[in-house]
């Protein structure tokens, strides 16, 4: 079965990540840049406030998502996205954060978990990583982002840590998945970053490759996988999208690629009613 599997429907193509949800009853999807009403640069299905594009067009795509998903906009909760490692616990009292204005959204936050069925937990990004966790056992869930300083920061094993306080999620029981992000194909990063991941990541010397003076190519997805692992999650409960954002410029919002000014697509999701 796939891993991830690319669906269109009017107009709007998205990944859903068959992984999670053939083992758990959740939503769990990636947008893509295809479908929406906003106009270059940010064309077409943007759905980033905090871009630079009209706020109407932005309000406009995030409504034409929600009813393509079947997930109400008044259920989707996001942060605030700083590039830490900051997670919060929210519920259906959080739902409608930063929805439709920026200054809603969850201050210093770049992950969410929530035991909460009609909450759907939103984040956005253009060649960051996007970080889903399910936990099948106890019926919880955790979504974050994951720039460099958040990997560095190690945000996905500060998520597993919380919900194992706030629902008792054993690593061993927990499903992840990485989606789409900039790969180490498109990568380059110089002496600054390295340092940062030298020092506080111990598998750093997997993730990097020499790429000319003073410049290296660095794995972001798998230095996520590798954190994900070493909290105590089973490689084989991990999916990887495997697609580089900045190699399909033409289907994802890429910041490397666009030359820092593009769209966001959105990363979702949500338990089933049912649960």
């Amino acid at each position: 079965m796939a891993t991830f599997t690319g669906e269109e429907k009017e107009g709007i193509f998205f990944l859903r990540i068959t992984f999670l949800e053939s083992r758990a009853p959740v939503k769990a999807v990636y947008t893509s840049r295809r479908g929406g009403v906003s106009n270059a640069p940010y064309d077409g299905l943007n759905l980033g406030l905090h871009v630079g594009d009209n706020p109407r067009a932005v309000l406009a795509n995030r409504n034409l998502l929600a009813g393509v998903l079947d997930l109400p906009l008044g259920s989707w909760v996001i942060g605030e996205q700083v590039h830490g490692n900051e997670v919060a616990r929210v519920g259906r009292e959080q739902a409608g954060s930063g929805v439709r204005e920026l200054t809603t959204a969850l201050k210093g936050i770049d992950a969410l978990v929530t035991n909460e069925p009609g909450v759907t937990l939103v984040a956005f990004f253009a060649d960051c990583v996007p970080i889903y966790i399910v936990d099948p056992v106890n019926r919880a869930l955790g979504l974050a982002h994951a720039g460099w300083r958040g990997t560095v920061l190690q945000v996905g094993a500060r998520m597993v840590a919380r919900m194992a306080t706030e629902f008792g999620s054993r690593p061993g029981d927990l499903l992840a998945a990485i989606g789409p992000a900039v790969g180490p194909c498109c990568y380059q990063v110089d002496a600054r970053v390295v340092d940062k991941v030298q020092e506080h990541l111990p598998f750093a010397g997997e993730l990097l490759a020499a790429d000319g003076p003073g410049h290296w190519r660095l794995d972001l997805p798998r230095a996520n996988y590798l954190t994900l692992v070493a909290a105590g999650l089973q490689p084989d409960r991990i999916a990887f999208a495997g697609i580089c954002t900045h190699c399909q410029a033409e289907t994802f919002f890429s910041h490397r690629a666009s030359g820092g000014i593009t769209g966001r697509q959105a990363a979702m999701l949500a338990l089933g009613e049912q649960v």
